[in-house]
């Protein structure tokens, strides 16, 4: 496509835009259990009014827009607060999970240099089921990566007595997620933290997922297990606000227990011509709105508008659980957020996924074991009785020899 000579009016291009949108996935329906993260038209409301009214500041500056700097300190304030931070403790917001999780490597990486002095290739140790996020950091700075299967036992958590064989002099981070994304399940981290504690590696915790879900279950009883910085050997956590933070994407917050850990993360430059600088993540440009967003929603809803929308949720992933069990579906492990994965002994995963598919639901799927995934949000209590028919159906589809093959491409997700 080449650029035109002449622009076009905005209700013509909106027109196209919307009609181009026809065959995406149908989240606000309630049909998507991936990628969006929808909890009311109220808070959808907050995000987007929020969001257009620093859409044009950058977070880059601070000098120029204190505002944003003072918004994002308290959003990060907040996170710590929720997370057990102890006195001393700070943090930024980054663009996602990734971008979370590549920069507590980098400072895990800096930090290791510094204290002890060895340009040997340095490794983290992390369970099979830790986000890919950490290879693709550990790519970038050529860092070894030692994955190492999980316990046999049918808990889909993480093996610490396993990660600690594999942990050497070179191991610069072992971690554990709460909960990980393939199963749901939250790792035993104060095992990992006793490890890193007597083995003085630094410890983090991706809790990109669960960070601002798990602490408002706990308060409303649920037995979340201690997972952030009240255990001692967590030097660092990741934790998206655009997940069940339910801000506008993309926002993160990157945690450490620290500032002296801290400062190993931010990039400091002044030897070039221009300006010195200094950018806390590895983004040099911050949109605005992701960080205005994030504080009006978390100030929109506060902790009774939290705990309210994880009851929600966890009511939800409790009537699927029951009903996939009778259909005849396993449970993976023992999940106590927001996700749920679930096998079928007799009938393939990805022959329902497809049929589900085809009946318009966009959910998701895990590769060990093969299982359907779902990763719940607010809205989808309108909807789950909708997906839980459909899935006896497909089921059923399934098991008689009438669906139809399954299209690989609909598996991936990029």
């Amino acid at each position: 496509m080449k650029m035109q000579a002449k622009g076009r009016q905005w209700p013509d291009l909106q027109g196209e835009m919307l009609d181009r949108g026809r065959d995406d996935a149908k989240w606000r329906d309630g049909r998507t259990a991936v990628y969006v993260f929808n909890a009311g038209e109220d808070i959808a409301e907050v995000q987007r009014q929020a969001y257009t009214a620093y859409m044009s500041e950058n977070g880059l500056g601070p000098a120029a827009f204190p505002s944003l700097a003072q918004m994002e300190k308290e959003v990060v304030a907040m996170g710590l607060g929720l997370l057990h931070g102890p006195d001393g403790a700070v943090g930024a917001m980054t663009s996602g999970g990734t971008d979370s999780i590549t920069m507590a490597i980098k400072a895990a990486r800096d930090y290791a240099r510094a204290e002890r002095a060895t340009d040997a290739q340095a490794n983290i140790v992390l369970p099979r089921s830790a986000h890919l996020a950490f290879d693709k950091a550990c790519h970038l700075m050529d860092i070894e990566v030692r994955r190492v299967p999980l316990r046999d036992d049918g808990s889909f958590q993480a093996d610490v007595p396993a990660m600690a064989l594999a942990c050497d002099r070179d191991t610069i981070m072992m971690v554990g997620s709460a909960p990980n994304f393939p199963h749901g399940i939250i790792d035993p981290i104060e095992a990992l933290s006793a490890h890193a504690v007597a083995s003085n590696i630094w410890l983090h915790v991706d809790a990109c997922v669960g960070g601002y879900f798990a602490p408002f279950a706990r308060i409303n009883g649920v037995p979340v297990p201690a997972f952030d910085f009240e255990l001692p050997g967590v030097s660092s956590i990741s934790a998206d606000l655009h997940k069940y933070g339910y801000a506008a994407k993309g926002a993160s917050t990157v945690l450490f227990r620290s500032d002296a850990l801290y400062q190993h993360m931010p990039f400091d430059m002044a030897q070039w011509s221009g300006a010195p600088m200094k950018t806390p993540t590895l983004a040099g440009t911050r949109p605005g709105g992701a960080i205005s967003s994030a504080w009006a929603v978390m100030n929109y809803l506060g902790v009774e508008g939290y705990c309210r929308l994880q009851v929600q949720v966890c009511e939800t992933r409790e009537k699927v659980a029951r009903r996939v069990t009778e259909l005849g579906f396993e449970v993976l492990g023992d999940p106590i957020l927001g996700l749920i994965a679930f096998r079928h002994p007799e009938q393939h995963a990805y022959a329902i996924y497809g049929e589900l598919y085809r009946r318009g639901w966009f959910t998701s799927v895990t590769k060990e074991p093969p299982s359907l995934h779902l990763m719940l949000s607010p809205k989808h209590a309108d909807f789950i009785d909708e997906y839980l028919e459909d899935l006896a159906l497909c089921l059923a589809a399934v098991a008689s020899g009438k669906a139809s093959p399954v299209k690989t491409s609909s598996l991936r997700y990029s």
